[in-house]
């Protein structure tokens, strides 16, 4: 299993509407072959930082949606939303405790 996790910042006057539209998205996203988990997240310091967080089969999975339409159209909306460049990681979930 991989676990990504993405940090974009918005424009303050963009974050109601990156909500909303995550709303109509969250479901493609989710439901798309080998997606396993989706949040979304917000800072609770800095209501401009936000966070997905979701779970890929693994890195093949994770692959194949960055190169799909539905990733595509995602980042085409939020990416004119963005107030920074976004940042990302991938990791393996070693142990819960």
């Amino acid at each position: 299993m991989i676990i990504r996790i993405v940090k974009m910042r918005f424009k303050q006057e963009e974050i109601e509407a990156f909500k909303a539209f995550f709303l109509t998205a969250k479901d493609r996203i989710r439901g798309f072959d080998g997606c396993q988990h989706l949040e979304l997240w917000q800072d609770v310091n800095d209501a401009q930082i936000f966070f997905t967080f979701s779970h890929w089969q693994d890195e093949s999975c994770l692959e194949k949606y960055r190169q799909s339409d539905v990733f595509r159209e995602f980042w085409k909306v939020a990416k004119s939303k963005f107030s920074d460049k976004p940042e990302a990681w991938s990791h393996r979930q070693i142990t819960v405790v």
